[in-house]
This record gives C-alpha cells, structure tokens and sequence, in this order.
C-alpha cells in the first residue's frame, strides 16, 4: 500500500513538471469519470468479463448476461465501443449480425475486472454475513 502511494505521489509530481496529460479521476471535472462509470457500471463489468471468452454476438451476450434488458445491454455495448474498450462489426451476412470482441485496451480493463467478480464470488459468504449482521443490527 505504501509503494502504491508512493508512485501516486509520483506521478503527480511528475505531472505537474511535465504537464502531463494523465486523467485526474478524483477531480469532479475530468471526462475520465465517464469512462469509470461505463467500465464500472453493473452491465458494463458483467460486459468486459463474459467478452474474455471470445467474440461473442448480441444474443449471445444477453443469455449470459442475465437479468440484463436489450436496452441496458445496447446502451452498455455502445459506450464501451465508444471508449474504445469493445469491438462491434456488422457482419454483411443474411440475415445480418454484430459480433463484438474486446479490443486490446479493453482486454487489459476487462482482466482487471475479472480479479474484482473473482475475490467478490469467492468472498461472498463473508459478505454475506456482514450484510446479515447488519441487518439484524438495524432491526
């Protein structure tokens, strides 16, 4: 913990030195808040961690998404691409399709993620027991 601070402190020195152009998440103005929010909403990671399997077409992608509505899944799929983090080809086939794949920098946001669903699905039981303590402290 204390080396990752250090390299913050780092590069934020740094950044200012050499006026870099490195997103600032934590300041309420910058545009990469945005980027955070589509990678990190519910269906955004659900999204990036399924497409590490492999191209995978719209249909496809909502069975094993589930829960998720072809409104939220296209709105989701659209702002990925748009970052830069989803690859969508139409294919010019009848009838026709779209597949989508994750293009290198979504790889490396969807590898990081899968580390997150990873220890949260193994890590379950245990929150599971605080939510219930809570819950029981609430009562």
């Amino acid at each position: 913990m204390n080396q990752v601070k250090s390299s913050r402190s780092l590069r934020k020195a740094l950044a200012g030195n050499l006026g870099d152009p490195r997103a600032q998440v934590l300041a309420a103005e910058c545009p990469s808040r945005i980027v955070l929010g589509h990678i990190t909403s519910r269906w955004g990671v659900l999204v990036l961690v399924v497409l590490l399997d492999g191209t995978h077409r719209f249909s496809q992608l909502r069975r094993e998404i589930g829960g998720v509505s072809e409104k939220m899944l296209a709105q989701t799929l659209d702002a990925l691409a748009t970052d830069g983090l989803v690859l969508r080809v139409a294919q010019q086939v009848v009838p026709p399709h779209v597949e989508y794949s994750l293009t290198p920098l979504g790889r490396q946001a969807a590898e990081r993620l899968e580390m997150l669903v990873d220890w949260i699905e193994d890590n379950f039981p245990l929150i599971q027991q605080a939510q219930d303590a809570a819950a029981l402290a609430a009562a």
